[in-house]
């Protein structure tokens, strides 16, 4: 028996209507597709994390590294005991949280944060043994399944928008328009897209990856033609470091962090680390699962605690080696749509992460105006999964139109999950039909509502 029959018979490739060099093929789009995480995510962590004695470049090459290691755990664990061709990595929004909010906006030291996420990491690796988390996501009222991908969409959108400078802070409308033409580093980031969205028009695998290297190169060219400035639009990074595949530094502080905390406030950030986690992956998940069509009619994933747990192994490895969540890409919807259908297609992603260790000293030199194109492309990608909605019904309407805009409005997946779990119920007594709505689902919706009065009131993170 040779190779490509041994994997086969391992993933059962046959029986799910694939063969193995579609499953091949779909793990080579996938990766191209989520690869920017590469980038982006040491981009956005770097500025929460500072290491005494190392550059910034230094810790963001450390920082890439520990978003392969633990992207290929998590996507290892998917193919070999889920069997499902999606591919996982450190989540783009939960990064955000992690920097942004916990670090940089509520002073909680990066270790601690790192020590947070290990602990949720293992509650929900035990919650998903004892099945609590697929029952927990299985309440979800399905307009909200089917609406989350759009919501995840429009906040990356957003987030990019922020990034590349197309809209800026104004005093009386929070935001407004940015001067984008004055400005170099938004206009190499808008053709950036307009490049990468014309190549993703057309099909061409791997369109994102193109766009990024692509514009990377022609902020280069411009910049040491003297067009522009140095540093103007190379940001800190723009230049080649040296090699650093040192992670020690890094890799094993969560311990740090949990051996100098004060157990309140550690409680409320692991609190806190969970509550978001949680609607996070369960939002991303059921997204990709509803790009890949895997959703039952319910709008539920079948044996869904297999793919939870690689989620959870991830997230317990990605804070060991010193990163934020791991989650379940809506990428993956890209090999799915080439004909991947099976674990074999998430083990090609694993292997070609692992692979992309060899270039880590080129990956740390992409200017984050040519990175942070991924985000806009993918939101737009994500703002199908809007058609699946019945907007004639009324709790269909609230609650999914709730999800999708309250998510970018408070910079918030979990926020936005909230929203439309709280409403379903809500419109649903409303028009007398109180009775369709499950027990499970008015518990969450009171809980979720207990959640928002005791943190808006500044009682718990």
């Amino acid at each position: 028996m040779g190779l490509s029959d041994t994997l086969a018979a391992r993933f059962d490739v046959e029986s799910h209507g694939s063969d193995v060099r579609t499953e091949l093929v779909a793990g080579l789009t996938t990766f191209l597709a989520m690869s920017y995480i590469i980038v982006v995510n040491p981009a956005i962590l770097s500025e929460a994390i500072q290491i005494e004695g190392y550059g910034q470049g230094e810790v963001f090459q450390m920082i890439a590294i520990a978003t392969i290691l633990s992207a290929a755990i998590a996507t290892v664990v998917m193919a070999l005991y889920a069997n499902r061709p999606f591919g996982l990595a450190p989540g783009l929004g939960l990064n955000a949280f992690f920097a942004y909010t916990v670090v940089l906006g509520l002073g909680v030291p990066w270790q601690t944060a790192l020590a947070a996420v290990f602990v949720e990491g293992i509650l929900f690796m035990l919650l998903t043994a004892v099945g609590a988390r697929e029952y927990v996501i299985r309440l979800f009222p399905e307009p909200v399944k089917r609406s989350v991908g759009a919501g995840i969409g429009l906040f990356l959108l957003f987030i990019g928008f922020q990034e590349l400078q197309l809209v800026v802070p104004d005093e009386a409308t929070l935001v407004t328009l940015g001067g984008i033409f004055g400005n170099p580093w938004a206009i190499l980031g808008l053709l950036g897209v307009a490049f990468t969205f014309g190549l993703w028009a057309r099909g061409i695998t791997g369109s994102i990856v193109l766009g990024i290297v692509t514009t990377s190169l022609v902020g280069w060219g411009l910049t040491f033609a003297g067009v522009f400035d140095r540093g103007t639009v190379t940001a800190a990074r723009g230049s080649l470091p040296a090699p650093q595949y040192d992670i020690t530094p890094l890799a094993g502080a969560f311990v740090d962090g949990l051996g100098s905390i004060d157990p309140l406030t550690f409680v409320l950030v692991v609190f806190t680390f969970f509550f978001v986690d949680f609607f996070d992956t369960a939002g991303t998940l059921i997204g990709v699962s509803q790009f890949g069509d895997f959703l039952d009619e319910d709008g539920d994933l079948p044996d869904m605690d297999k793919p939870l747990m690689a989620d959870a192994v991830g997230t317990t490895a990605g804070a060991v080696l010193g990163t934020s969540t791991v989650t379940t890409y809506i990428e993956s919807s890209t090999g799915v749509e080439e004909g991947g259908r099976t674990g074999l297609t998430a083990l090609v992603v694993a292997l070609l992460f692992l692979a992309s260790l060899a270039v880590i000293p080129v990956v740390a030199a992409i200017p984050a105006y040519a990175s942070f194109i991924a985000l806009i492309v993918v939101g737009v990608m994500m703002l199908q999964g809007l058609v699946e909605v019945d907007w004639s019904d009324p709790a269909w309407a609230v609650s999914a139109g709730l999800t999708v805009t309250v998510m970018p409005f408070a910079y918030s997946i979990a926020d936005g999950l909230a929203a439309g779990i709280v409403a379903y119920p809500l419109i649903k007594v409303a028009v007398g039909e109180y009775d369709e709505v499950a027990l499970g689902q008015y518990v969450i919706a009171v809980l979720l509502v207990a959640y928002y009065v005791l943190q808006t009131r500044g009682v718990i993170l």
